[in-house]
C-alpha cells in the first residue's frame, strides 16, 4: 500500500507559511498519535515581504478557524475593522468624485435586482448609499460592531487593515504554541530529490535534512521549490494590468486623523495610492507602471498625497517593490505547491493576496489526498481551479481601469481593447443591456454579481435598458429597500462608534 502523508513541509513562514500552516493543522488535528504533522522552516535572515495589510471578511473565518481571539488579534496585529474599498478620482479624475465597494451585499439582492431601478430612478444618491448602509458608515468612519459584540460579529460585514509582519509573528507564536506545528527557523540550502522527480528533504543551513511527504512553497518572490527547483514558469499578465512598482511608506497619524472604515485607492495619473489605516499609523503606497511614469515622478505622487513638505517626507521610508502580475503555470506539481507569493502576485488593487493564500490553503486542508497516489487527482482539481481563481481576479481588476474617462496616457492604453481580456469585452456588452445579477449566468467563483455592480455603477457604466421597463412591482419592492437602507444608516450611524473609538476600548 502506499505510504500515508503523515508530514507537510512549509518552507518560508510570512503570512503565506502561517495562514498555510495554521489551517492545516487545525483541520487535520493529529488524533491518537495519527493524523499529520505540519512543520514549517523559516530563515531568520529573510525579511517578511509585508505588503499585504487588507483583507477579506474571510479571515474572519480563519481566525475562527484556527480558534483566535479577535480581541488579541487585534491587540497583537494594531488592526482596525475594514467595510470595503473607496475609490477617489478614478472616472474622470475630478477632486471630488468618489464610489465605494463595501463589503455588504445590496439590500434585497438575492430577492431582486434592485439596481435595475436604480438606474431608471437614482435620485441624488450613489448606487452604493442607495442599497447598502455601508457607505453612509464608512464616510463617518465608524466601526462595524460594538466592543460588547460577540468575536467576529457585528452589524456589517467587515474584515481588517493589520500589520502584516506583526501579523507574521502572531501566527507563528499561535501556531507553535496551540497548534502543535513545528518551527524550525534556518535557512533552506538545497534540497534533495527521489528518483520520481519528488522531493524527499530540505537541507538547510545548521538543521541537517528535514524530510516530508508534501511540500509547500512559501518562499515568496523566490519560489525557491516550485519555481527554481521544478522550473514551473511565471505568467505574466502585464498585457492585462500594466502596474509593474509600488513604492510604500509607513506613515505616522496627524492630529486629528480619523482611522478610516475602508481602503482608501487614489487614482493617479499612471496608477493609484493606497491608503490603509492601521491603530497606530497609516500604510501609503504608489502602485504604478514604469512604462508611464519614473520613480521620481511616483515618490513626488506620495509626498503630495500625504500632503508633506520634502525635509518632512525625507523622515519617511520609502521602499520600492517589484510587483509585475502573473501567475505560476502549475501550482501543484508532483509533490510541491506554491502558495503566496511563490504562486504568483496581483497588484493589492481590492486585497486579494491574502484571500488568495487563505483560499489555497483551504483547499489542501480540506481535500487532502491520503497519499502520494492520490495526489495526481487532486493537483488537477486544485490547478484547474486556482487557474480560474486568478483569471476572474485578474478580470475584476481590469474592470475597474477600462471603464475610466482619464485622458492620461496609462488610462487611455488601459481602454485599448487589446488589453481587456476577451471575456471581460464580452461581460461588458452583456451589462450594456441587461444589469448583472444571478440569473444572468455570471459564473464569477470570487466576486459576486454585486461586487461587479459596485463597480459599474460606480463608474458611471449603465445598462441600455428602455426608459419604462422597470415593472411596478420591482418599483415597489426597490423602493421599499431604499427605505429600509435609510432607516438603517440613520439608526446605525447613531448607534456606532468610530473606528478610532471602539479601537481605544480594545486596545484597553
Amino acid at each position: 500500500m502506499p505510504a500515508p502523508i503523515r508530514k507537510i513541509v512549509i518552507v518560508g513562514g510570512g503570512s503565506a507559511g502561517w495562514i498555510t500552516a495554521g489551517l492545516l493543522a487545525a483541520k487535520n488535528r493529529p488524533v491518537d498519535g495519527g493524523g499529520i504533522r505540519v512543520c514549517v522552516i523559516e530563515s531568520p535572515d529573510i525579511p517578511i515581504i509585508g505588503v499585504g495589510e487588507g483583507t477579506w471578511p474571510t479571515m474572519r473565518t480563519t481566525l475562527r478557524t484556527l480558534g483566535i481571539s479577535e480581541a488579541d488579534f487585534v491587540r497583537n496585529c494594531h488592526a482596525s475593522f475594514k467595510q470595503g474599498s473607496k475609490f477617489r478620482h478614478w472616472r474622470r479624475g475630478d477632486q471630488s468624485e468618489f464610489y465605494y465597494h463595501p463589503f455588504d451585499l445590496p439590500e434585497g439582492f438575492d430577492e431582486q435586482n434592485v439596481a435595475e431601478y436604480w438606474l431608471e430612478n437614482g435620485g441624488n444618491l450613489s448606487f452604493s448609499a442607495s442599497v447598502c448602509p455601508q457607505e453612509h458608515i464608512c464616510e463617518r468612519h465608524l466601526a462595524p460592531k460594538q466592543v460588547t459584540s460577540p468575536d467576529y460579529g457585528g452589524f456589517s460585514n467587515y474584515g481588517y487593515h493589520l500589520d502584516a509582519g506583526a501579523f507574521s509573528g502572531f501566527l507563528r507564536q499561535h501556531c507553535v504554541e496551540h497548534l502543535g506545528v513545528q518551527h524550525i527557523a534556518d535557512t533552506m540550502v538545497g534540497l534533495k530529490a527521489l528518483e520520481n522527480g519528488d522531493i524527499e528533504a530540505i537541507e538547510t543551513k545548521n538543521s541537517g535534512v528535514i524530510t516530508g511527504d508534501l511540500f509547500i512553497d512559501c518562499t515568496g518572490f523566490r519560489s525557491l521549490l516550485l519555481g527554481e527547483h521544478f522550473g514551473v514558469p511565471l505568467k505574466s499578465k502585464s498585457d492585462i494590468l500594466f502596474q509593474d512598482t509600488a513604492l510604500a511608506v509607513q506613515a505616522p497619524y496627524r492630529e486629528d486623523d480619523p482611522v478610516q472604515s475602508s481602503t482608501v485607492a487614489t487614482a493617479q495619473a499612471a496608477g493609484w495610492i493606497w491608503d490603509v489605516s492601521l491603530s497606530t499609523r497609516r500604510g501609503v503606497g504608489h502602485v504604478y507602471s514604469s512604462s508611464h511614469m519614473d520613480e521620481e515622478s511616483a515618490v513626488n505622487c506620495i509626498r503630495e498625497y500625504l500632503g508633506l513638505g520634502e525635509r518632512e517626507f525625507a523622515k519617511l521610508s520609502v521602499r520600492k517593490l517589484g510587483i509585475g502580475s502573473g501567475y505560476r503555470e502549475t501550482f501543484w506539481k508532483r509533490n510541491c505547491i506554491g502558495i503566496g507569493l511563490s504562486a504568483g502576485f496581483l497588484e493589492p488593487l481590492e486585497a486579494s493576496a491574502l484571500m488568495l493564500i487563505e483560499t489555497a490553503a483551504n483547499m489542501v486542508a480540506d481535500h487532502m489526498p491520503a497519499n502520494r497516489d492520490q495526489m495526481e487527482d487532486a493537483s488537477v482539481v486544485f490547478n484547474d481551479r486556482l487557474h480560474k481563481i486568478w483569471d476572474h481576479i485578474i478580470h475584476f481588476l481590469k474592470l475597474h481601469y477600462c471603464l475610466s474617462d482619464r485622458e492620461e496616457a496609462f488610462w487611455q492604453d488601459n481602454r485599448a481593447a487589446s488589453s481587456i481580456p476577451e471575456s471581460l469585452r464580452s461581460d461588458l456588452s452583456l451589462w450594456a443591456q441587461h444589469v448583472p445579477w444571478h440569473s444572468n449566468g455570471e459564473g464569477h467563483m470570487v466576486f459576486p454579481p454585486a461586487s461587479y455592480q459596485y463597480v459599474l455603477y460606480g463608474m458611471g457604466f449603465g445598462a441600455q435598458t428602455a426608459s419604462g421597463s422597470v415593472s411596478e412591482h420591482l418599483k415597489a419592492f426597490a423602493q421599499k429597500k431604499f427605505d429600509t437602507v435609510e432607516r438603517s444608516a440613520s439608526r446605525l450611524t447613531t448607534m456606532l462608534p468610530t473606528n478610532r473609538d471602539l479601537l481605544d476600548q480594545i486596545n484597553a
